[in-house]
């Protein structure tokens, strides 16, 4: 039996401590209390199989398909083909999916080829989500840990063993672990607009990054096309565009029907371009969603949190159209790792969103990032005391390894982000920064001054805004880093993707440079 801390309570890290406490012996620490996390705000739903018209092929092409020539086809199989097993033990367990006459109710969103996306209480499928495996964890034997903030990974004979927490009332303990599961979730506290919660600060990605594993594709940052255009940037599901609402600029026309073949229903980076563009346009406006074809009734029943949020901002979506904007919602990027969650460094996992397996590529298919936390935590907890392997193929042959205080310069030289210190941090600074120039549109010149800007701040002391501030790094050098187009990662510079074979960008700390330059 091994002893376990998994770091995180969204529905990776609940799974992940679930499954490993049936073998092993499991403390789980999340930073606030155990619910909270941007599982419980996710609306959309979650995909899987299901049904006789559907298949886990489909279902992977699909993936493929959003993934812009970047997901990687081993992950993508194991999503696709564990979903419909893991949604049925999410059952077993009590969560409360819609139904109709027919069984589960089942709905279509963006990209997607068949009706395959579970919902649970209209828009409040990840809150049910985890109420029922809040529910599951504390009966079970893992040992919970609330108000403890992951300051990093202890390492010791080059592994994992454990992590180094701070408690609320200020005191900072060690918890020795034969492994260490990070599942903390996303970094959307970076940017000045975004869907996630206060917690999302990329505290895993940072501290896997001061333990000396390798990152990816940290530059492919997901914005949500449709955020309520008022303060808090409440997420507007695109199950609503699913559901028929659609997308006006000022003059109230459907502009999409110029930007994509699926109009309101392309991809979500598509998507959010056209409604960027289309606020240039017109001033910085937003432009609005129009849902009022779909009817007063309807909408309260099948979103009645969206519906809530929309009266709360004092609108009546059912009678006008309501203002939206894009804002960041999901990291595509992450701690790399293998199909069962094993990172470059032994002993340390990753799932969930601060993993990145290779399943999303450049861009998330919807209503796949739960399924990618629930199907990727059952498979890191079975790992758990397995022999470590090497890096996956993908990793090993990506386009990119870089040093950590490295960014890439127009001359092709590299300056040190920590080379000219003093600038005091200040977070909303930080976050209007990164929406500025790594934001759903970049170029060189503004990531160059991004890049400049972060070098000259000094790093704060350990907490949120050191990691946030260490994970601003990291995404602005791997978008510098990626000159071309593709998926979430936009370059107005280089507006197209680059000649394929499309490869992956992998940052590395100094230490292991060398060693990833001559596997690459």
């Amino acid at each position: 039996m091994a002893r376990v801390v998994v770091v995180g309570s969204g529905i990776a890290g609940l799974v992940a401590a679930l499954d490993a406490a049936r073998d092993h012996e499991v403390v789980l620490v999340t930073k606030a209390v155990l619910a909270e996390s941007n599982t419980r705000y996710a609306q959309g739903g979650i995909a899987a199989a299901l049904f006789p018209d559907d298949s886990p092929a489909a279902h992977a092409a699909d993936t493929l398909r959003a993934g812009a020539g970047l997901a990687v086809l081993e992950a993508v199989d194991a999503l696709c083909a564990d979903a419909p097993q893991r949604i049925r033990e999410l059952i077993d367990l009590g969560v409360r999916f819609d139904r109709d006459g027919d069984g589960l109710a089942r709905g279509l969103e963006a990209a997607h080829s068949r009706a395959r996306v579970l919902h649970a209480g209209g828009d409040a499928t990840g809150a049910e989500i985890e109420r029922a495996l809040v529910a599951a964890v504390r009966s079970s034997a893992a040992r919970i840990v609330e108000q403890a903030f992951l300051l990093d990974v202890v390492m010791r004979d080059g592994a994992a063993a454990g992590v180094l927490v701070r408690r609320a009332d200020g005191a900072v303990r060690e918890v020795a672990a034969d492994a260490v599961v990070l599942a903390t979730g996303g970094l959307g506290q970076l940017y000045a607009h975004t869907t996630n919660p206060a917690v999302a600060t990329g505290d895993g990605v940072a501290a896997a990054w001061r333990a000396g594993a390798a990152i990816a594709d940290l530059e492919f940052v997901q914005f949500h096309p449709t955020a309520l255009a008022v303060p808090g940037s409440f997420l507007v599901s695109e199950a609503v565009r699913g559901e028929g609402a659609v997308l006006r600029n000022a003059r109230g026309e459907r502009f999409m029907l110029d930007v994509h073949p699926d109009a309101e229903l392309a991809p979500r980076d598509v998507v959010a371009r056209g409604i960027a563009v289309e606020m240039a346009a017109q001033g910085g406006a937003p432009v609005v969603l129009d849902a009022t074809a779909l009817g007063a009734a309807f909408l309260a029943r099948r979103f009645p949190t969206i519906d809530a949020a929309c009266r709360a901002a004092g609108m009546d979506w059912a009678r006008e159209p309501v203002p939206v904007t894009p804002a960041a919602h999901y990291a595509m990027g992450g701690v790399a790792t293998d199909t069962s969650g094993r990172t470059t460094v032994p002993g340390l996992f990753a799932v969930g969103e601060v993993a990145c397996t290779g399943t999303h590529g450049a861009n998330r298919l919807a209503s796949n990032s739960l399924l990618e936390g629930l199907v990727f935590a059952h498979r890191a907890a079975r790992a758990i005391g397995r022999s470590w392997e090497a890096a996956p193929e993908w990793i090993a042959e990506a386009s990119v390894a870089m040093a950590p205080s490295s960014s890439p310069h127009p001359d092709g030289t590299a300056e040190d982000l920590h080379a000219v210190p003093g600038m005091r941090f200040e977070r909303a600074r930080l976050q209007r920064l990164m929406w500025d120039a790594a934001g759903v549109h970049r170029d060189r010149a503004g990531l160059t001054k991004a890049a400049a800007e972060l070098a000259a701040t000094a790093d704060p002391e350990p907490g949120e805004d050191r990691d946030l501030l260490q994970v601003g790094r990291l995404v602005v050098a791997a978008a510098l880093a990626r000159e071309e187009s593709r998926g979430a990662h936009f370059r107005s510079d280089f507006p197209a993707p680059a000649d394929p074979p499309a490869r992956h960008t992998v940052l590395l700390p100094v230490a292991h440079v060398q060693k990833a330059a001559l596997a690459c």
